[in-house]
């Protein structure tokens, strides 16, 4: 409104009778007074200045909503903040169509693929309507957003150094280069287990994501996509998920996701300690019956020395 009225922010919100508001705030919530002024100043109706706020989202929401335009439309003017935009979900500008653009120009169709975003995008739309009810106080389940997002961002595993599929490749000398970059420990979060397609793609240094909703909050573009990815797919089948994360981690991840747990239904909770218990069982039977094959299996007469076993010699 500032813009049209050739104004400055400050400027327009000293002429409306506001001198000293924070403009998210006013954005946030408008009293009866506060719409008043504006309506009396601008000639709309103070349900229209009210319907340009953010008064339908609950509390919980506000540290998700960005002061301008989180991703840009590169069909939109600059000077054009949309209360959309200013939502980690979405992913499409609503006027155009268009896929958004990060701060480098790049959108979610660079980084993953054509292919793969189109399949990704539909998953997408379970966690965007997911969020949408939460965000606006409607069909809170048991499980909400918040429960999943501390899930997804929680660690699995001890941080560890870029493994060999996530390295670049390079010669010998520059890998003396940058053997700071290839020693440096990288925290490993439930979302590369639950979104494999982002840990694919996401930058090794930039991979960790913020702890639940600040991880949406002020994630980047392929981050918040892949969170809403994730909250979709939690939704859909929560204990499989669940167990999927806890078998790949280790003794000291499994204690924080228990942790992180306890805040989801118990009726959910018993179900996934049964499965992971019975989950647990046979992967230590299949690990038992591999051992006696392989020990059967020495014992034949081979030209060669058995590899797994290299003191023995058939």
């Amino acid at each position: 409104m500032a813009t049209f009225y050739a104004l400055t922010v400050p400027e327009f919100v000293a002429e409306l009778g506001l001198s000293g508001r924070d403009m998210f705030d006013l954005e946030w919530r408008l009293s009866e007074g506060e719409g008043a002024l504006i309506a009396a100043r601008t000639g709309l109706s103070a349900e229209t200045a009210q319907a340009m706020t953010f008064r339908d989202m609950v509390p919980a929401a506000r540290v998700i909503i960005a002061r301008k335009n989180r991703h840009h439309c590169p069909l939109c003017p600059e000077e054009v903040h949309r209360i959309s935009a200013a939502l980690p979900w979405k992913f499409r500008c609503p006027v155009h169509g268009v896929a958004l653009c990060d701060a480098t120009g790049a959108t979610l169709s660079d980084m993953l693929g054509a292919g793969r975003f189109t399949e990704l995008e539909i998953c997408a739309s379970a966690g965007v309507a997911v969020l949408d009810a939460w965000a606006r106080g409607v069909g809170q389940g048991a499980l909400g957003p918040d429960e999943m997002l501390a899930f997804l961002t929680a660690r699995h595993r001890r941080a560890s150094p870029p493994n060999v599929s996530e390295q670049p490749r390079m010669s010998l000398g520059d890998r003396r280069d940058y053997h700071e970059f290839l020693t440096t420990p990288i925290l490993r979060q439930a979302l590369a287990i639950i979104v494999p397609e982002y840990d694919k793609v996401a930058p090794v240094l930039t991979k960790p994501v913020r702890p639940g909703l600040y991880g949406l909050g002020q994630g980047s573009l392929l981050q918040s996509f892949a969170l809403t990815i994730g909250i979709s797919r939690i939704a859909e089948d929560p204990v499989t998920r669940a167990i999927k994360v806890l078998l790949s981690s280790d003794a000291d991840g499994q204690e924080r996701l228990r942790d992180v747990l306890k805040a989801w239904p118990l009726s959910l909770r018993r179900r996934i300690s049964a499965r992971l218990w019975r989950a647990q069982r046979d992967e230590k039977e299949r690990q038992i019956s591999e051992k006696a094959t392989r020990q059967r299996q020495s014992h034949k007469y081979r030209r060669v020395q058995s590899h797994q076993y290299r003191y023995r010699i058939s």
